[in-house]
């Protein structure tokens, strides 16, 4: 299933007036995965949520089914939040925004733009849903900003009994239910943290040697308040160089070059063969931060399209040897890629978040749609990166053991009694929680 069938098959749904359908055909955003489950239904209210919760033995929340593994699939139901997408209030006081766990950070950004906010950052994709985002600590750039989940302020999650439990920022829990990785229930709604809102412009630069990465890293990532590397690992050569910054940057003037890049002349994609057209305006142009902060358009394609994803997080401090000892095996894997992705992100204190106590770097992959190979390379790869305390990314693929992932984890413990403590029953669980929690 192709992207634009994807996105029509889903309006469909969401506009039925039944919100039960049968899951036998019902794939995830790849199309990599089709879901195990008995049947999908979209509440649209608290008693409808509460229904299914209680009806069923194993149930799954599911979002904008953009994760790549298993992290969202089950055997017995799953509920999507996707009807479940207001924007429920903004707190003036407390600068937050509370919103429903389905509402899609395109969505919302518009919506806080007209009253004058905005959120700290955003993703490449404004086309995921903020819980299903906060959930597996998916991120943006920025060296000052933390992943999506840093944004969270406080949570309400339904519970396996159909009860609902809030926590706040403070709450000795609060850490562990926001990166909830889907073991503790469906969330319902979330507080984010807004700010007044601003604009971004951004700037594309071609060619970065590694050399001038190695000698330049720290400058290049403060260059903007959100810097995005895109490389295919070949001649040790970083292809494009994205800079955000805001529009009231003191270092806003465009340049020639940097760092012995070159300004694009004109607006690209990441993979340089595919029309820019899906992403987001470049070349200087100023532009509301929900235009500029994400990679791609909300109505376009986003990424590639036919894709699959894989992401490792590695402690900036090891950052350059971590990009080496990728480049060192391109040869291995550079068949399957489209390309890869390189950003940066602040610590925070968020027990299963991959930046939990550490300022960190992540290498994303965008493959090509080959399962068998692409499982084939990831190994090879988690192996040149095990050196440097790699993690990967929750909802995309990974070959990591779970042993390996424990460790890396210093609260994992913590989560688990965690889980055990508001699912003793262990309806939420699920082959992937199976494996990788329990």
């Amino acid at each position: 299933m192709n992207r634009q069938e994807f996105l029509q098959k889903s309006s469909i749904l969401f506009m039925a007036s039944q919100w039960h359908v049968p899951a036998s055909s019902e794939t995830n955003w790849a199309g990599n995965l089709t879901y195990s489950a008995k049947k999908i239904v979209y509440p649209i209210n608290l008693e409808q949520l509460k229904k299914e919760v209680l009806s069923t033995k194993h149930v799954k929340g599911l979002g904008s089914k953009h994760s790549f593994n298993t992290i969202a699939n089950t055997t017995g139901t799953l509920i999507s939040t996707s009807k479940l997408d207001k924007l429920i209030r903004i707190d003036r006081q407390k600068m937050w925004v509370w919103v429903e766990a389905g509402i899609k950070y395109g969505t919302l950004g518009i919506l806080l733009d007209k009253e004058g906010f905005a959120l700290h950052n955003l993703a490449s994709l404004p086309h995921i849903s903020v819980a299903g985002a906060c959930a597996t600590a998916t991120h943006g750039s920025g060296d000052k900003n933390g992943n999506l989940s840093s944004a969270v302020r406080a949570i309400e999650i339904m519970k396996a009994d159909g009860t609902l439990h809030q926590w706040e920022q403070g709450h000795p829990d609060f850490p562990g239910t926001v990166v909830n990785i889907g073991a503790l229930g469906i969330v319902t709604k979330m507080a984010l943290a807004i700010q007044p809102k601003f604009e971004v412009s951004q700037f594309v630069f071609e060619n970065l040697s590694m050399d001038k990465l190695k000698e330049h890293f720290d400058e290049i990532y403060q260059e903007g308040y959100s810097v995005s590397m895109f490389t295919h690992w070949e001649n040790e050569n970083i292809n494009q160089l994205w800079i955000k910054k805001r529009s009231d940057a003191k270092n806003l003037h465009p340049l020639k070059e940097f760092f012995g890049a070159s300004a694009a002349t004109n607006n690209l994609h990441p993979i340089k063969v595919n029309s820019p057209i899906n992403c987001t305006e470049q070349m200087g142009v100023s532009g509301p931060w929900y235009e500029r902060l994400p990679h791609f358009k909300m109505g376009f394609t986003p990424s590639n399209g036919d894709e699959l994803q894989a992401e490792y997080f590695i402690p900036r401090k090891y950052a350059f040897q971590a990009i080496m000892a990728v480049e060192a095996i391109h040869a291995e894997f550079a068949p399957y890629l489209y390309v890869s992705e390189i950003r940066s992100m602040a610590a925070d204190d968020l027990w299963l978040s991959p930046a939990y106590q550490q300022d960190t770097i992540a290498i994303h992959f965008t493959w090509k749609p080959d399962t068998p190979h692409v499982m084939a390379v990831l190994p090879k790869i988690e192996a040149a990166l095990e050196p440097f305390e790699v993690k990967p990314h929750w909802g995309k693929l990974f070959t990591l053991s779970p042993e390996k992932l424990h460790a890396r984890y210093p609260k994992f413990k913590d989560f688990q009694a965690l889980a055990k403590r508001l699912d003793p029953q262990r309806r939420w669980r699920n082959e992937f929680l199976e494996r990788n929690l329990y």
